[in-house]
């Protein structure tokens, strides 16, 4: 399958190399430039056991590639997953504007259907936030589904593979 995975913090990351070692042809897309060129160069950002033989292996496989064209990497995928920070707000909210920003660029995107996956931490009513700004925007058909973060440091790459 040819997914892509918006976000390359902890959460995408993890995501996107794991997908890719189960097989499939993964986009990771960010929008900061010295962290993808890291990336690329096999520097990884974070620490997590087994993460950095994992990306790797895998972009030597090309199943696993690192851009900041989120353009590019939509019309290339049938499956966008949305992985970016959902910073809590000063009322103790979910901030949701990344998210709903990264949908919008999504639609803006499409090239034919799409599933659409939250795998940002949000709040219930999130899919209906995003699938609202997506039909606004996109004739194209999509669905919206919600893969919940279930990860825990240090042992993220066994329990995405594992779970």
């Amino acid at each position: 399958m040819k997914l892509t995975v918006v976000g390359t913090g902890y959460v995408g990351l993890v995501a996107g190399t794991c997908l890719a070692e189960m097989g499939n042809n993964v986009i990771c897309v960010d929008n900061n430039p010295d962290k993808i060129e890291q990336l690329r160069k096999g520097i990884v950002p974070i620490y997590e056991p087994g993460l950095d033989e994992l990306i790797r292996s895998n972009v030597s496989e090309n199943r696993l590639t690192f851009t900041t064209d989120l353009d590019y990497a939509v019309k290339n995928s049938t499956i966008c997953f949305i992985a970016v920070g959902t910073p809590q707000g000063e009322d103790g909210s979910c901030d949701l504007t990344y998210v709903l920003e990264v949908a919008k660029s999504i639609a803006k995107s499409m090239n034919g259907y799409k599933v659409i996956v939250n795998k940002s931490t949000v709040p219930v009513g999130t899919a209906d936030k995003v699938k609202a700004i997506i039909s606004s925007i996109t004739q194209y058909e999509f669905d919206v589904v919600s893969n919940p973060e279930f990860l825990k440091q240090g042992a993220a790459v066994d329990d995405f593979l594992k779970p």
